[in-house]
Parts: structure tokens; C-alpha cells; sequence
């Protein structure tokens, strides 16, 4: 018999939310769990499988290939007519992005748990991307979660999936299976956008940069176009190899986590640039040399000098930003006369204006930035546009952005994490604050005055949908500001999410240090919200 038909158990914790499915491994590895969680997107999917193209692919961590090859057989039993599957079953998510908008597909099932730590233990994760590349909105993952409660069978190819490793086409019952190159056409794509014999003339004289790949899937794409295409000196990627627990890594390119990058950077004799990448690709850490660039500021900069890559010389349709991201490049856009939106967490909010064309250029204060050329952040992108504008101006990366701030004005921007906090006390410490929220207008804390505070609401520009409670502002009287808000990409607790942020327009005063400058927005955040008092901690987990 071809197809087995197999009796499972509703599991009903199979709820994604907008970055799909995350658990611990060891939850994945139950009985039936990833099949369950796999036939429920394809009934959601449902009839328009039949004879459609599905990308699979993910980024390598621990669970990665077997999931892959189950994901394989069940929609080749489910009536998939073409399923392309990213050779290894690699494939990063801006490039699984991009190629379901490049094949016509009906989706993608993505697997990744993002910069989340890998390996036996770690987390790892299954998401859906529609037809426009993007992630699934909520009333398609409200549907895979119903579905997921009630499932009592799935059906599955008897025969093994195709060899993953081995380029080129196979049949699986009606489906053609085929392994491609994962890089190759996310590489081509690049260089429509990108000024690549500008770039590679800067590495031709000199230019050194060091670009780590935190020993995820971005590894690949990195040495194929910066060391191969753009003829950077080899080595000049480390990390480069995809290991299935990111090497003892946890790939979340920020200060902390890839610390030997900021160690080199800031040294006596550092690269002229310094670039990381997360677990699955699609966010990006830029450092200048002797600076950390806030994702906020890059953003900022990237709207500023978009018009130097070829991709982008007609111009900026407009930009956007997720709520908690810092203002700076809301004052870019007021000078080049484009839209600003400000828009929940989550790339769907994203996709949905850069699908009506009213925006270009998107981006996230979490390390994650894109364009109009998929709609997933797109970490290398980052990097590559960051190479071209360094091209284009003759300006080393920490001079691009002092002359940022000498002609915007400086956003002191951070965010501090506490993380693994205890969830009913994150719920109660975001309760209270919400239901003090009319009383704090007028009110004075650590020397800052409060002039408005509210719980973000987004109405979105294209569907007319509104979604709510999206996180707390806190607006002082002194251009400064907190956002408090609980993320959901962990595992284990809660994240409760604290961001600060104080314009400084004076150029004189530019180079003080970032903390310093904020203690007096920490000092009334952490007083406005009680941290320590609902959650005992009385600093946070990372600071970045």
C-alpha cells in the first residue's frame, strides 16, 4: 500500500503563533507530535495542494533532516504535484521566502526555531509561509491549531523520501522531489540588488571584514557570495559549517552571544566591518569598528542610502517599523518625504504593506531588517547593502553612522530582557501596568514627566483589521520613551521585553555612553512597571 494511514492523539499544545511552532526538542520527539503538527497545515491547505509546488527546508539545527523527510512524504501522500527541498534540507528562511514566490508555490513548511539555542536539548520549531513567502497570518495558524486538537489520523508515503543530499529530481508517489542548491538562487537574487563589482572592488583592495556565521545556516550563503562572488579573503567567514547544535552556539547575533566578533571588533587593530547572522538567516548584528549599530540605527541608515544599491535607485515607496524599534528612522522618512508606518511585532504586519507596495524597506529593533524582495527579514541582505553603501560613500562603517547622527540627531536606544521569568508574573506585572495606564499622564519619575501612555493598538492600513494590546508606551515630556511588552519566542517562561529610547539632537553630546544617558529612562521604567517587585529581579538578563 502506498500511503499508510496512521491513528493519532489530538495534541492540543500545537498552537502556533506567528514564528510557527517552537518547543523543546524532546517535545518534538513524542509520538506522532510532528506528524500531527505536519498533517494539520496540509488539511488547513488543504485541496489546493493537489498538483501545487510546497518549498521545504529549515536551518540545520538538531531534528532538521528527519523532520524534512517525514514533511516530504506526508505531502507527497497529501497530492503535492512538485516539492522542492533545499539539498541537506537547508534552506534559510529569507531563501525559503524567496523561492516560494520564485516557484509559484502554494507555501512552504519551514523549520526553525530562529536564534533559539539548538542540539538534543534545545528548541526546535515548524512554521507555515504562504504563497506571498510570508509568515501564515493569525486566521491560518488559529486553523492549523484547531485542526491539530481534533487530528485522529495522518497519512504518510510508505516508501522513504528521496535521498536529500543528492541534487536533482525524484518521484514519491504523483509528487516530483526536487533537491536543490540552497544558495544559488538566493545568491543570484542578491545581485539584482545589490552593487556587487563595487563591493568586490573594495575587497580587491584591501577592505577586511569578518562576517560570523554562528555556525547556522547562513554559513553557506556567506561563503558563497562574500568569499566566492565578491572575493573576500577566505576566512574571512568563520563559523561557516551548519552543525545541528549550532557548535555549543546560541545564534543570536547580539553582543553577548557572539562575543568573540565584538571582542575583535572593538581591538587595536579591528576589520573595517563586522557582521553576524541567527540560527535560521534572516537576522543580522552590524558592527563598525570600536561600535555596536543598533538594528534601530541600521535601519535608519539603510532607508537613508537604499538609493546607492541598484535594487533600490528609483527610490523608497515608504518604510516601517515594529512599534518597539527606536524613531530614527521615522526622521529619515519625514525627510525624504515618504510614509513611516508603525506596525505590532511580527513580519505579517510587514508583508501586508509590502504586498500592497506601500512600503520598500522594513525592519525590527530584534536584528531583523528586509525589503520588498521577500517578506521575511533577510539577514545577509543586511550585510550586503551595508557592503554597498560602504562602497558607494568611501566611508568606514563607524563614520556612516557619526554622520547619521550629526544630520538626524542621535536615538539613544536599548532593551533590556529578562528572561525565563515566571509567566503568571509576567502576566501580573503587564496587568498592572495597563490598568494604571490613564493615571501616569503628568506623573514624574527618576526626573522624567510623563506625557502620554497607552496600550498599542494597530489598525491595518490594507485589511482594516485591528490588533490589540501590542505592548505599553510610555512617552516622557523629555523626547524619551519605554515600551514594555512580553515576547513569545522562548520556551521556557516568559520574556518581559523593556525598551528605552532619548533623542539626542546635539552633536556635542553624541558620544556619551548609552546606558548612562538612559538611567534616568531605566531608572522610571523599572519604577512605572515594578519589575523587580513582580518578578524579583532586579536587573535584567541581556542588555543590547
Amino acid at each position: 500500500m502506498p500511503i499508510r494511514q496512521v491513528t493519532t492523539t489530538p495534541f492540543a499544545d500545537q498552537r502556533p503563533g506567528t514564528s510557527g511552532l517552537r518547543k523543546k526538542v524532546p517535545v518534538f520527539q513524542q509520538p506522532h507530535y510532528v506528524e500531527n503538527f505536519l498533517q494539520s497545515i496540509l488539511d488547513v491547505v488543504g485541496d489546493r495542494l493537489r498538483g501545487a509546488t510546497l518549498v521545504i527546508g529549515g536551518d540545520g539545527r538538531y531534528l532538521n533532516r528527519q523532520v524534512a523527510e517525514t514533511a516530504i512524504r506526508m505531502a507527497a501522500a497529501a497530492g503535492a504535484g512538485r516539492i522542492l527541498v533545499g539539498q541537506g534540507g537547508l534552506l534559510s528562511t529569507p531563501a525559503a521566502s524567496a523561492l516560494i514566490r520564485a516557484s509559484g508555490a502554494i507555501g512552504g513548511i519551514v523549520l526553525s526555531a530562529s536564534h533559539n539555542p539548538g542540539g538534543p536539548d534545545g528548541d526546535f520549531g515548524i512554521k507555515f509561509n504562504t504563497a506571498n513567502g510570508g509568515p501564515a497570518p493569525e486566521e491560518v495558524t488559529e486553523a492549523i491549531h484547531r485542526r491539530a486538537a481534533a487530528l485522529t489520523e495522518y497519512r504518510i508515503a510508505e516508501e522513504a523520501a528521496p535521498d536529500i543530499d543528492a541534487i536533482g529530481d525524484t518521484r514519491l508517489l504523483e509528487a516530483t522531489v526536487s533537491v536543490i542548491d540552497p544558495v544559488a538562487g538566493h545568491a543570484a537574487l542578491m545581485e539584482t540588488l545589490v552593487d556587487f563589482p563595487a563591493i568586490a572592488g573594495m575587497f580587491a583592495r584591501g577592505f577586511r571584514m569578518r562576517f560570523d556565521a554562528m555556525s547556522a545556516v547562513t554559513g553557506p550563503y556567506a561563503k558563497a557570495i562574500i568569499e566566492g562572488r565578491l572575493g573576500a579573503p577566505a576566512g574571512t567567514v568563520v563559523n561557516a559549517t551548519p552543525l545541528p547544535d549550532f557548535g555549543g552556539h546560541h545564534p543570536d547575533p547580539n553582543p553577548v552571544h557572539a562575543a568573540d566578533l565584538m571582542a575583535e571588533m572593538m581591538g587595536d587593530a579591528p576589520p573595517d566591518f563586522g557582521a553576524a547572522s541567527d540560527g535560521d538567516g534572516d537576522r543580522n548584528m552590524i558592527v563598525a569598528p570600536g561600535m555596536f549599530v543598533t538594528p534601530s540605527d541600521s535601519l535608519a541608515i539603510l532607508a537613508a542610502h537604499a538609493h546607492r544599491a541598484p535594487g533600490y535607485a528609483q527610490g523608497l515607496a515608504g518604510v516601517a517599523r515594529s512599534m518597539p524599534t527606536s524613531r530614527a528612522v521615522d526622521r529619515v522618512a519625514k525627510r525624504l518625504g515618504i510614509p513611516c508606518y508603525e506596525t505590532p511585532t511580527g513580519w505579517k504586519f510587514f508583508a501586508n504593506l509590502l504586498d500592497s507596495g506601500r512600503i520598500t524597506l522594513c525592519g525590527e529593533e530584534s536584528a531583523g531588517t528586509g525589503s520588498n524582495h521577500v517578506r521575511e527579514k533577510d539577514g545577509l541582505w543586511a550585510v550586503l547593502i551595508w557592503l554597498n553603501i560602504i562602497a558607494a560613500t568611501g566611508r568606514r562603517a563607524d563614520a556612516i553612522v557619526r554622520d547619521h547622527w550629526a544630520e538626524f540627531g542621535r536615538d539613544y536606544y536599548s532593551r533590556h530582557d529578562y528572561e525565563e521569568v515566571d509567566s503568571d508574573a509576567a502576566k501580573a506585572l503587564m496587568a498592572a501596568l495597563r490598568a494604571k495606564l490613564p493615571t501616569l499622564p503628568g506623573q514624574s519619575f527618576a526626573g522624567l514627566t510623563v506625557a502620554a501612555a497607552d496600550d498599542f493598538a494597530y489598525a491595518d492600513p490594507v485589511d482594516g483589521s485591528v490588533t490589540p494590546a501590542q505592548g505599553v508606551r510610555i512617552l516622557f515630556a523629555e523626547d524619551a520613551r519605554a515600551v514594555f511588552r512580553l515576547s513569545g519566542t522562548g520556551t521556557v517562561g516568559a520574556t518581559l521585553r523593556v525598551y528605552l529610547e532619548r533623542f539626542e539632537p546635539d552633536a556635542a553630546r553624541h558620544a556619551l555612553p548609552v546606558q548612562d544617558v538612559l538611567a534616568p529612562v531605566i531608572a522610571a521604567a523599572r519604577a512605572i512597571a515594578g519589575i523587580e517587585a513582580h518578578t524579583g529581579r532586579a536587573e535584567p538578563s541581556i542588555i543590547t
